[in-house]
């Protein structure tokens, strides 16, 4: 997926809102808490960064293509400097799972307040 696409599909996820920060990175959040960065070309912020499950975080951040998100590693994240290794149904289901995973960390009464419950 392009970009502009990963830009689409995430806005598309429940009660995500889209900020630019940091001298140009898009940055999806849910309930205020970051699930994706997408950076642009040149950043030293990855091409597409996201969170992922902690549980899966080792495996995911050795894997062909992904390392560990610069200055969000410790919390978890990855970045994938070319989204052209996974194939856009992976990108998006890589991109639900991280919005997931914010959105079920925020307070019951924020996923009540966004619709997420």
């Amino acid at each position: 997926m392009t970009p502009k696409q990963i830009d689409a599909f995430c806005r598309t996820l429940p009660a995500a809102t889209r900020t630019v920060q940091w001298e140009g990175v898009t940055v999806f959040k849910v309930g205020g808490k970051m699930f994706c960065l997408i950076g642009p070309p040149g950043h030293s912020v990855a091409r597409l960064c996201f969170k992922c499950p902690p549980e899966h975080f080792d495996a995911l951040s050795h894997a062909e293509g992904f390392r560990p998100a610069p200055y969000l590693a410790r919390a978890k994240w990855v970045a994938l400097e070319d989204p052209s290794v996974l194939t856009p149904a992976e990108t998006r289901a890589y991109l639900k799972q991280a919005h997931a995973v914010i959105a079920a960390a925020l307070p019951k009464k924020k996923q009540v307040e966004l619709g997420l419950k």
